[in-house]
């Protein structure tokens, strides 16, 4: 992936700790560490997961929860402008198709940590892996991660790392919409979440697919992709499919519990996003087969 032809992002920031002590939950108290651990592990025992855990308790904790985020500008490192181009990239083409629809994009800033950080969503960890935040319209992303997809993942490459950021630019995508909101509603009226045909299985597939939608215009603007890129990008969403991630956890896996769909359908939607970089292919909420 040729990705220095890319523009370099603004909105790309360091967590620069503070935040006077996290988010409070009931009677002011911090989740701190040992919380998050303590989250974690319910969320894999009960087939939970944990990043929506810890939305519900900063939801929960109501506007006095919301953490002082205390940022400052990114380093100048490689891995750093790498994420800057990507997210450049995502501006670009997302700022372009809501022009072409008569508004304007406000971009998401995407905070690098490492080891554990405070959001409008509550506290997390590194281990939770990169997320989006639709209180403060942030992604967040701990640079450990990319190396442990191409160790624990066997998922290398460039173009695979960028996958990763379009997806949670995605989720962005689906906040602007409303996507999100509508996913909350329903589920206030007694949706299922989880499931193989959950909303959160086909929130996150929607949201694979807006990364394939990026991937498509991105390559039209930049021309940046090499052989072996796409298949690089379609190898990592297939070593997160939530079928793989419990196969390898446990032995097998447990549809009732899925939250991202299986290997197969990430690929699916990916391709689907990428084939037309057309937002009408990317309906999973309509949708009997995923």
């Amino acid at each position: 992936m040729l990705w220095q032809k890319g523009r370099s992002s603004d909105n790309v920031v360091e967590d620069g700790g503070g935040g006077g002590g996290g988010p409070s939950f009931g009677g002011g108290r911090g989740l701190g560490l040992g919380g998050i651990v303590l989250v974690v592990i319910v969320g894999l025992l009960f087939g939970k997961n944990p990043g929506e855990i810890l939305q519900l308790l900063g939801d929960m904790a109501g506007d006095g929860g919301a953490p002082v985020q205390q940022t400052r500008p990114a380093g100048n490192d490689g891995q750093t402008e790498f994420v800057r181009k990507v997210l450049g990239s995502t501006e670009d083409v997302w700022g372009r198709m809501f022009s072409a629809g008569g508004k304007q994009y406000p971009a998401p800033t995407l905070v690098l940590f490492h080891g554990g950080v405070e959001s409008a969503c509550g506290a997390a960890s590194s281990a939770m892996g990169p997320f989006y935040c639709p209180g403060d319209r942030r992604v967040y992303l701990d640079l450990d991660f990319f190396e442990e997809m191409q160790r624990r993942f066997h998922a290398a490459g460039d173009f695979a790392r960028a996958y990763v950021i379009a997806h949670e630019v995605g989720h962005h995508i689906q906040n602007l919409l409303g996507v999100m909101s509508e996913v909350q509603r329903a589920a206030q009226r007694g949706a299922a979440m989880q499931g193989a045909t959950g909303l959160s299985v086909r929130q996150e597939l929607q949201a694979d697919c807006f990364a394939g939608v990026w991937a498509n215009h991105a390559q039209q603007q930049l021309n940046w992709l090499e052989p072996g890129d796409i298949e690089a990008a379609l190898n990592a969403a297939n070593q997160i499919g939530d079928d793989a991630l419990q196969k390898r956890a446990r032995g097998y896996a447990v549809p009732d519990s899925f939250t991202h769909g299986t290997s197969a359908e990430r690929v699916r939607w990916f391709k689907a996003g990428f084939a037309g970089g057309d937002l009408k292919s990317c309906d999973t909420f309509n949708t009997a087969q995923l």
